[in-house]
């Protein structure tokens, strides 16, 4: 028995399914997890001493590599410091003065402890600032386990949202309306029905948890245009694009600036801190200068501060990287591709800049219903075959990849090797 199976049977024993996020469990792909001890640069290591090239990156934040040295730095001098003191410091002004230098439709922020609670915040607030009521989501677009956000996958457009965990009283999602993406009909439906009731619309501006599908051109705008006619505010749920498409984040790919913004552990290395801003005469509606009350001892923790401050500021001082690694990318999202092609498999690969993902269907991704198409037995015999290569892939199809600087075409080549012997022999 590995030391990850050990720790696994130890686990099951006292933690839910033996994780503390089920997107940690290996069970749909029929495995266990592999328990990692340390990771460096574009590497993780396991309880049993294997060594993988990571693509999941603490699900995204990790744009620098795992360990970057600068940032160790900051956390190490913060520690020395304290680790919590519930009270202001000068790092979480300086954090807040650099994300609303960076992202231009920011003029105010205030830091939480998560992306979860970011969105959480930024509705409640959209509620205070419109005075109404309803939301629309986006099946197939997560936006972290509130209450009101926990809709059925699937439920219909033209219905109000059912929940999809037991524990969640319908009273918390009667006023959540759910839209097709990359479907603005689905959309126009809603506000023509009850536009007046309708605070906002929050969208992933790239849909990447179920896989990673692009905004059709159009589609975004046509939210910004919708929103603006019927007083409605656009929130942009950045969690995972916020500072990896780009400094600017999805909104300055694709040159649409929503209301409010979400982020999540990006702005803190990778630490457990989220954020959310917007314009001024909004923010100023959040306690303690206005009405709508959100709170948090641990928000603006020092030591999590210092290490979003080390990041944010070396991506603001090596414009190319985004350049550098959106190129790479590409290539190797490119050569994947060609290597589907070559094996005469129908499956194919979604990307924009840095994310992608490789879906087992040969239908084309534009939306939910179409992802669910991919065919989930195939991605668990693949990732399993891949993770015994030394190639760490998230256990489910409906995750992205997620480069680093540190993936230099070396190890691209690598990865790329193991998945044409898996797929062409």
């Amino acid at each position: 028995m590995t030391k990850s199976e050990a720790l696994f049977q130890r686990a099951v024993q006292v933690m839910p399914g033996g994780v503390n996020s089920p997107v940690r469990a290996f069970g749909s792909v029929g495995s266990v997890p592999k328990f990692i001890k340390s990771a460096e640069g574009a590497y993780l290591y396991d309880e049993d001493g294997n060594q993988y090239i990571d693509y999941i990156g603490s699900w995204g934040p990790m744009i620098l590599g795992h360990a970057n040295q600068e940032v160790l730095g900051a956390v190490a001098k913060a520690c020395e410091r304290g680790l919590s003191f519930g009270a202001a410091t000068a790092p979480e002004v300086e954090l807040a003065e650099l994300v609303c230098s960076l992202i231009p439709s920011i003029e105010m922020v205030r830091m939480v402890n998560s992306g979860t609670e970011a969105v959480m915040s930024a509705i409640r607030l959209a509620r205070g600032y419109t005075r109404r009521n309803k939301i629309i989501k986006f099946t197939g677009c997560y936006h972290g386990h509130s209450d009101g956000l926990l809709v059925k996958a699937g439920s219909g457009a033209m219905t109000s949202g059912i929940p999809d965990s037991l524990g969640v009283p319908a009273g918390c999602t009667q006023d959540t309306l759910t839209a097709e993406y990359n479907h603005l009909d689905s959309v126009e439906g809603h506000f023509a029905r009850c536009g007046e009731e309708i605070a906002a619309v929050i969208v992933e501006p790239v849909a990447a948890n179920m896989g990673v599908v692009p905004p059709k051109p159009g589609f975004l705008e046509g939210l910004r245009r919708l929103c603006d006619a019927n007083g409605a505010l656009l929130i942009f749920d950045e969690v995972i694009t916020g500072f990896r498409l780009g400094i600017d984040g999805a909104q300055g790919y694709y040159g649409i600036r929503p209301d409010l913004t979400t982020f999540g552990k990006i702005i803190g290395g990778g630490m457990p801190v989220g954020a959310y801003g917007g314009k001024r005469e909004i923010m100023e509606l959040v306690a303690p200068v206005g009405g709508v009350y959100q709170a948090g001892t641990l928000s603006g923790n020092p030591v999590a501060m210092a290490a979003g401050l080390a990041m944010l500021t070396i991506l603001k001082d090596h414009p190319e990287y985004y350049q550098e690694l959106n190129g790479r990318a590409g290539r190797f999202y490119q050569r994947m591709q060609e290597i589907l092609g070559k094996s005469g498999l129908p499956y194919h690969v979604n990307h924009v800049g840095s994310l992608g993902c490789l879906y087992f269907t040969g239908t084309e991704v534009i939306d939910y219903e179409s992802a669910k198409t991919a065919d989930t037995k195939a991605f668990a015999k693949y990732c399993n075959y891949m993770v015994s290569h030394g190639v760490y892939l998230a256990p489910s199809q409906f995750e992205a990849i997620f480069l680093s600087m540190e993936h230099t075409e070396g190890l691209l080549d690598k990865t790329l090797g193991q998945m044409e012997q898996y797929f062409c022999g």
